[in-house]
Order: structure tokens, then sequence, then C-alpha cells
């Protein structure tokens, strides 16, 4: 009798609201009322899992209800630009547009170990230095493991203040009293909202949480940067609704046993996504590398065959690299080839090129392509230089060291025109090379220039023909 006396509850009470089951694809993030093995929006096999999510009219619903929107014109907008917080590394500065927006979010993801943290902590060291506040939320270190690794850093003021916590109600009110400037999130994996069920780390969790986190940056005006785990793939975990929440999107890419990394803008609503950061991990953290292409050169060999120096355009900065080709006899039936820091469909296509247009006969032969150092380069300038390498080195013919190239190769062997061209040849007439190889239709463009020698081709049979 007692419970049918009880009250009944209002629909817009937020304790009596149920939960149900679904299934999120760990992914893409899609929503599924029942289990699939395969998602039928990313293509992804086995990523949903099950998830609790509230049913009732929660309090969100009731304050976004309370908003009072209003229309308004686009001319009645006054366009300000945007004031940028310079964060003392020009590297970074550079990836980002030219600085920290305030208000905005940017996230930063890498492999395990790769120097996200530490790129970070160095960042709040600089900005200490102009007496900025920042807040440092690390849901994986304790305070005494980021004060050790402060230390190998370097002396950061006292602008600096740390939070060890990963409830997202806690910290978005710590967040409004303290006002920070800047808020650096390490990582948006271990947050959690109470009232969400599922573990940290799942779809609803990382997505309740970056929105969280989004609101109190666009409200505040403060810029938050989050640090986000990567999948095997190399993708930032979680659903790539995530990437499209945020600003701005930054990936280290390098192996995180190599020397060097680079650190590359994929989403960018302040600057553009075609610059890179080069950065050289040393004991005191990462140290910026000023002369890339000096310093992707470092080690080339002399006299040796299948190698010559390429010139590519990431964003506003010509890179000199070097393109290294082996090409043997095949043992077995089936020929092998590898491409490691450019397109291996790419490699394919130009070697059926020197194939079918210069008569080379590589059908039988083992190829394996290689850019020096590690980088990856996608652009189609490099192609005069892939197929120069594989031709000097079919031939075991080596290129003089002084030579440098860079244009597109058609289907039909002609080579094609490149953009910033200008920028490419005062940056190989920087670093002592005597001679360029470019296409003929662009040579005509350029300027006369003292120092270096420029020849122009029209196809790739007169490349090889002049080159080994």
């Amino acid at each position: 009798m007692a419970s049918i006396l009880q009250p009944f509850a209002s629909p817009g009470n937020n304790s009596m609201a149920k939960a149900k089951t679904v299934y999120f694809c760990q992914s893409c993030g899609m929503e599924s009322a029942k289990w699939m093995g395969q998602c039928s929006s990313c293509g992804e096999w086995n990523t949903f899992a099950e998830e609790e999510v509230p049913t009732g009219k929660g309090s969100r619903s009731a304050s976004r209800r309370q908003i009072q929107s209003k229309v308004t014109k686009l001319n009645e907008i006054e366009a300000a630009e945007e004031e940028r917080i310079f964060t003392g590394i020009a590297e970074l500065d550079r990836v980002l547009g030219g600085g920290i927006v305030p208000g905005s979010m940017t996230l930063v993801g890498g492999d395990p170990g790769i120097g996200k943290s530490t790129l970070l902590l160095q960042v709040c060291q600089k900005l200490t230095e102009q007496n900025r506040s920042i807040l440092y939320v690390s849901g994986e270190e304790s305070l005494r493991q980021i004060k050790i690794r402060a230390a190998r850093i370097g002396k950061i003021g006292d602008a600096l203040s740390l939070l060890c916590e990963t409830n997202l109600d806690v910290i978005g009110e710590i967040i409004k009293k303290e006002r920070p400037q800047i808020v650096v999130i390490d990582s948006i994996q271990t947050m959690y909202h109470e009232a969400i069920s599922s573990a940290p780390g799942s779809v609803s969790q990382v997505r309740e949480s970056t929105g969280s986190l989004l609101m109190l940056a666009k409200g505040l005006g403060i810029a938050f940067f989050i640090i986000g785990h990567v999948t095997k793939e190399g993708v930032v975990a979680g659903p790539r609704v995530l990437e499209h929440m945020v600003d701005t999107v930054l990936y280290f890419e390098g192996d995180r046993h190599a020397a060097y990394r680079i650190l590359r803008a994929v989403k960018n609503r302040f600057g553009s996504t075609n610059e890179i950061g080069v950065f050289e991990m040393r004991a005191s953290g990462l140290e910026e590398v000023e002369n890339p292409s000096e310093f992707m050169l470092g080690g080339k060999p002399q006299g040796a065959s299948g190698s010559i120096v390429a010139c590519s355009m990431e964003g506003s900065r010509p890179i000199l690299l070097e393109v290294q080709a082996l090409v043997c006899r095949s043992n077995f039936g089936m020929p092998r080839r590898t491409a490691a820091g450019c397109d291996f469909n790419r490699v394919n296509l130009l070697m059926a090129v020197l194939e079918k247009r210069v008569g080379l006969q590589m059908g039988s032969c083992d190829a394996y392509v290689n850019i020096a150092g590690g980088i990856r380069m996608n652009e189609p300038a490099i192609d005069l230089g892939i197929v120069l390498a594989l031709a000097s080195s079919y031939k075991n013919r080596p290129v003089d060291e002084k030579t440098i190239c860079f244009g597109e190769v058609g289907l039909s062997g002609e080579v094609r025109a490149v953009n910033m061209a200008e920028q490419r040849v005062l940056e190989a007439k920087k670093l002592g090379f005597s001679t360029c190889i470019l296409p003929e239709s662009v040579k005509a463009t350029l300027p006369v220039t003292d120092g270096i020698r420029l020849i122009g081709v029209r196809n790739v049979k007169d490349a090889i023909d002049l080159v080994i």
C-alpha cells in the first residue's frame, strides 16, 4: 500500500531517468540498438561495445530551453583580427598558424612515448615566462611524476598550476574558479562524467567530456590543449566526431626511437593544414630543428647508386630529402616491391612508366624505395626523384651528389609542372647544390639564378639520359 501512495515522478525529474543499453562503434561512434560484427558506417570489424545511456530528460535539456538565442545579420558582426598567444616555440607557432587563439581547443595525438606530454610541458614553461596562467590537468601521472619530468626540461615559473583529477565536474568547477588562460588535459581518455555509467575512454565518455570542455573554452575564452591516445592504426582513439569537435588536430609523426619528431596539422580552423614542425628529441626535451633540409640530408652516402636529393613543399616551407632506391633481380617468380615514406601504389605506377616509356625491364626485379630519415612525403613533386633513383640503381650508376630534382611524372612519361618552384630552387642553392633538374615548363617562368644551373626536361627519358 505504501508503494501505491508514493508520489509519481515528474517527467523532468533527472533522478528518475532510466538508462537503456545501446552499442557504440569504438572507431567512428556509430550507435546501434544491437551488436553488429561489422560497422556499417566505417566498415571496421568487432568494434561495437555495449554502453548504458540515460533516456530521461536531464538538466542539459532544461538549460538549453532557458537560453535566449537570436538571429544576427552577417554585416552586423564586427570581425577583428584574433589576438594570438605566442608559445615561444617557433615550430609549434608555425603549425598552429601563428600562435594560440584564445577560446580554441587543440587535440594533440601521437604514439606512446613520442613526446606529446613533453612538448606541452615545454609550452607551459615558455608561457610562464610571459606570466600566462596555466592549469595542467593530469589523469595519468601523479604530481611527483610531473615534477620529475619538469625538472628535466628546466625551470618553470610559478604561473603553472597542477591538478590530478579525472572527474569532469570537479575539473569544470576549478576552471571556473581559477580562470586560467590555458588549460592542458592529459589525457581526454582518462576523463569521465558521473552522469554517464560507461567506463572512461568509451565513446560516450570521450564525446561528452570533449563537449563539456568545448563549452568551457568558448564560454570563458580559455585555450585548451587535450592529449589523445592513438590506436594501432595511428589515429586518435575514440569516435571520429572528436576530431570534428575541436578546432585544431595535431599529430606527432616519426618513430619514437628515432632522434627527430614531426608535428603535423591535420585540421586547423585558424591556419594552414600543410605546415609541419620538426623537433629533435634530446635529454632535456624537444629541441627545434630550424633547418630541416640540412637535418634530413645528414649522413647522405657519396658515390652510391640509387640515391638522389628531391625537394618537397610542406606548406610554405621547402624540404630537401634523400630518395633511395634499390633494384635487384628477383629470386622468386613474384617480384617484391616495398615503399617506405612514400605511396606504394605511386611507386608501382612510376615503375610501369619506366618500363613502358623508357624501356627499363623492371618486371622481373625486386624494388625497394625509401625516403631517408623516416619522413613521409606524398607530394607528386618527388616523382622525378623516385624515377631517377630507380633508374640509377637499375643501371648501377651514381648521380652527381650536387644535383637536385623535382617534378611530377605523368603516365605518358612527361614531367609536369609543380608549384612554388622558385622557393625550391632557392632552398637548393642555400644548401650548396649546383644543378637542379626541373620541368621545362617551370624553368621558363623562373628568373635567372646565380650559383645554380637550372636544367629543364620534358619527359623522363630526357632526365635519365641527362643525369645517369
